[in-house]
């Protein structure tokens, strides 16, 4: 009867896994698109980066959100931010804990859903205490952005060197005496 102790191993085993408890499934990754408005969109975004490794926690309170016109979001981004270039789409206030999505926006665009989804990380930063300068945030920002859309088969369209540099905090214009 050496044929027990050969299977008892094995069986041991699959009880074991039988008997783990079953891990929560990955949420759907086109959930965003049935969110009938925009505070249960952005709890299903704060969800997915709640399941993110690594990630910050999700504040107490929620940002407030607002769409505005592309020459408002022009003025109040070079009043925050003097070094970004390109196409402005959104924008994070920290004082205010406010994000603003620049028109045309739309919850059903996964690329302008992104652009939420990037804000609202810096809503989480800026809860997490000292940046070494506003631009530090900006790739952590962008992975967490770009792993959202590569769940869609999609890319960002994102100047990754430019990125790299802001977030590196170097100061830039600089001349010799």
């Amino acid at each position: 009867m050496r044929l027990f102790p050969r299977l008892g191993g094995p069986i041991l085993c699959a009880l074991m896994l039988l008997t783990q408890p079953a891990r929560a499934a990955d949420p759907d990754p086109l959930a965003w698109r049935s969110a009938p408005d925009m505070a249960a969109l952005v709890g299903l975004l704060e969800g997915w980066l709640d399941a993110q490794p690594g990630a910050l926690p999700r504040r107490t309170t929620p940002p407030e959100i607002r769409l505005i016109g592309a020459p408002r979001a022009a003025s109040m981004h070079s009043a925050l931010f003097a070094s970004h270039q390109g196409r402005l789409r959104g924008l994070y206030d920290p004082q205010a804990q406010t994000v603003y999505l620049v028109h045309p926006w739309s919850a059903r665009d996964p690329f302008d859903v992104g652009v939420l989804l990037h804000e609202l990380v810096h809503h989480r930063q800026n809860g997490a205490g000292h940046w070494y300068c506003p631009g530090a945030q900006e790739l952590p920002a962008y992975r967490l952005q770009q792993r959202w859309l590569q769940g869609m088969g999609l890319e960002p369209d994102v100047n990754w060197i430019a990125v790299v540099l802001e977030a590196g905090c170097t100061p830039r214009d600089i001349h010799p005496d």
